[in-house]
């Protein structure tokens, strides 16, 4: 997902070109250097914006909230009017993202808490914000869909949310670790026949492998919010 947040000037391709840097290196590896060379910025800009690295991951991490959270309000997967349509959608559309080199689809505040989660704190609770936070964009619609569907269990609709994004987060780490966006996919299709298995049953269920020209049809959905 390319960034287009409105932002001033260099500040704007520093942060830009940290996400991109710190998503194909890691936080630990990036240096202020990197993130200049990618901005084609000298380092005299750079500390005129930010006090240091973890200053400007600090402003990254609100940077990429800002973007992700508008970017998914006005995705298509709100528009059926099923509830369980909607978060099947969801999924949809999250493995319609899975396209291109793995820094372009990969999450920028789940590659910091990966990788600084007992020795950065400050990012660490920015990171997981941004995380929980879009997950709770799940929950009314899982609660409506548990209503409708009559499903009960011993989870509430705040687990599933979280439990879907530990699939997502964890299918970025298996495409990482795999080199391949094909075990993100698989994961993610795994999931989608999870959650309609879970709120349609078994012998309902109708759950199928997104076809691949659906695949393109919100990647190239999901291009034309990124440019809007």
């Amino acid at each position: 997902m390319e960034m287009r947040e409105p932002e001033h000037g260099s500040k704007k391709k520093l942060l830009d070109a940290t996400l991109k840097v710190v998503r194909t290196k890691g936080y630990a590896a990036t240096r202020i250097e990197d993130v200049c060379a990618e901005a084609g910025l000298t380092k005299g800009s750079f500390f005129h914006h930010f006090k240091s690295k973890d200053d400007l991951a600090l402003s990254a991490v609100s940077y990429w909230d800002r973007f992700t959270t508008g970017f998914f309000a006005e995705a298509p997967y709100h528009a059926p009017d099923d509830p369980l349509d909607r978060l099947l959608a969801y999924v949809d559309f999250r493995i319609s993202l899975i396209d291109g080199p793995l820094p372009e689809f990969t999450c920028f505040a789940g590659t910091l808490v990966q990788e600084i989660y007992e020795t950065h704190e400050d990012i660490r609770k920015a990171g997981g914000k941004n995380i929980c936070d879009h997950a709770k964009t799940l929950e009314a619609d899982i609660r409506e869909a548990m209503r409708q569907y009559a499903v009960k269990g011993d989870w509430t609709a705040e687990s599933l949310a979280v439990s879907i994004q530990s699939a997502i987060q964890g299918a970025f780490i298996l495409a990482k670790a795999t080199g391949s966006a094909t075990a993100a996919i698989q994961t993610l299709e795994h999931l989608r026949r999870y959650i309609e298995l879970l709120f349609r049953g078994r012998q309902q269920s109708t759950s199928r492998q997104l076809p691949k020209n659906k695949r393109a049809h919100l990647r190239a959905a999901a291009k034309v919010g990124e440019q809007g």
